[in-house]
């Protein structure tokens, strides 16, 4: 590839095709044995796969043991402040609405701020949540750290869009139990299976308003747990139907063993990989204008979706085509 060659990501991500790209896996833990462990796994795979594959999510909400939440909010911080260099770590902190939430953004992003990745913010039932979860990062920090956030009810599906919409927003994620629980046992346990929470119309629902709220603004949509951990081939299934059918392009993990099958469902093929590289560099060559590849019309619409498609491979620690490899350099 010659260095005239314009980058991909200069030409294609337009309104089109500019949803944020994050790694396919966040992995919650908040018991500190955990936590500890879980950074040395991220740390571990950073090195065999060169780049940072899955975040590690450090948990307050049902981490901090009742009446130690200032305790656990500093442990957070500091073992966000200790990552390995290039480690992608966040802090899922209490509720708005909880007691300890401002401390929480008081100790973790006031202390940790550079560090983190993002900060979840749980049980959000509307815009106004985001804007006091906002607010109290302000009062934290000057940095500005992006926010996730947790829908668990089915009043907050109803805001889904309205709640993407916000720009200090980067991602939502379903929570699955809570939303069944919310229904008051018109929604059987069986929706909160590996198998239940794909077959029951009103899990489902959810889960696709959630997603096409986040396209609609460019946002990441992370798809929710799967509780039978000791399971990978359910997990991996799980996984699969959510990036392949729901539109998601996350997906949580709760045991290190869910993180290797999240990162296999969500690769891409490596025939697509090879596929969609020969296609980008013929359109580079052409400066992006339409080209006849294999008998078929291609241009910028197809091709955002084969940039994409490079882009998960690399997020997922794929070998990329050497011919592609420069635009990944520094991306």
């Amino acid at each position: 590839m010659t260095k005239e060659l314009v980058h991909p990501a200069q030409v294609l991500l337009d309104a089109q095709g500019g949803a944020q790209r994050l790694p396919v896996c966040d992995h919650y833990s908040g018991v500190e044995v955990r936590m500890r462990k879980s950074l040395q796994l991220q740390a571990e795979m950073m090195q065999e796969f060169g780049t940072c594959v899955f975040d590690v999510t450090l948990d307050c909400e049902d981490g901090a043991p009742v009446g130690q939440e200032a305790q656990h909010a500093k442990l957070v911080a500091e073992l966000a402040n200790g990552a390995a260099h290039g480690a992608r770590v966040a802090a899922r902190v209490h509720a708005v609405d909880h007691e300890h939430f401002q401390q929480d953004m008081d100790i973790i992003a006031g202390n940790a701020a550079e560090r983190l990745c993002h900060i979840m913010i749980p049980k959000v039932e509307s815009l106004k949540d985001v804007i006091e979860a906002e607010k109290a990062l302000q009062r934290a920090t000057g940095k500005d750290v992006p926010l996730h956030v947790l829908i668990e009810s089915p009043a907050a599906v109803q805001q889904a869009f309205e709640i993407a919409s916000h720009p200090a927003v980067q991602s939502i994620a379903f929570g699955l139990m809570d939303f069944v629980s919310a229904h008051g046992g018109a929604i059987p346990a069986s929706a909160m299976t590996a198998q239940g929470q794909f077959e029951h119309p009103m899990v489902v629902r959810a889960k696709l308003e959630i997603a096409a709220a986040c396209h609609a603004y460019g946002k990441v949509p992370s798809h929710c747990v799967v509780t039978e951990f000791k399971n990978p081939q359910a997990l991996e299934a799980c996984a699969q139907k959510a990036s392949r059918e729901l539109g998601y392009t996350r997906m949580w993990s709760i045991h290190p063993d869910q993180i290797r099958p999240i990162l296999r469902a969500f690769s891409p093929a490596q025939d697509e990989v090879k596929q969609a590289a020969q296609i980008l560099i013929a359109a580079a060559v052409q400066n992006w204008a339409p080209i006849n590849f294999g008998g078929v019309l291609h241009d910028r619409a197809s091709y955002r979706y084969f940039w994409q498609l490079l882009e998960r491979a690399h997020q997922t620690g794929q070998a990329l085509p050497v011919e592609v490899q420069p635009w990944f350099a520094s991306h």
